[in-house]
């Protein structure tokens, strides 16, 4: 069993909220960066739509 999203390439912890550490987000999980969205961009770490979360 994985504690990994699997909308995301990189391990993306499941949580009810996920934010970019570093960022302005309240979190409660926060993932470092970069991570590649797979799927549905369900945490919105994708702000520019590239496909690379949290990548600043």
């Amino acid at each position: 069993m994985s504690n990994c999203d699997p909308n995301y390439s990189g391990c993306v912890p499941i949580a009810s909220d996920v934010d970019c550490a570093g960022g302005s987000g309240n979190g409660p999980a926060y993932v470092s960066g970069p991570v590649r969205v797979i799927g549905r961009d369900i945490y919105g770490l994708d702000n520019d739509g590239d496909g690379i979360g949290c990548e600043k």
